[in-house]
């Protein structure tokens, strides 16, 4: 299966505030407010303004937090992307 590429919404596009456990971004494009939980922040903010893969994603995201390598945790990150594409907060690059 291939390793679809997304790039996030540009940073001034999204307003994100953490509320304890959820984090709520608000896009002034689509002047939605999202409640979302970890790791959909940390994934936006790994991303940066660069085009990602899940392989890519992986790699940013073991840098700083104890992730295991292999298929199963860019399984994982490939799903939230698509959840992220599904709310509009990331596109396909």
């Amino acid at each position: 299966m291939a390793d679809p590429t997304f790039r996030a919404a540009p940073a001034e596009a999204l307003r994100v505030e953490p509320l304890g456990e959820v984090t709520a971004i608000f896009d002034r494009r689509s002047t939605q407010t999202h409640l979302v939980v970890s790791p959909l922040p940390e994934i936006l903010a790994a991303m940066g303004g660069e085009a990602c893969n899940a392989s890519l994603l992986a790699m940013r995201l073991a840098a700083r937090f104890d992730l295991p390598d292999g298929a199963e945790t860019r399984a994982v990150l490939s799903e939230r992307l698509r959840e992220l594409a599904a709310l509009g907060l990331v596109e396909p690059a």
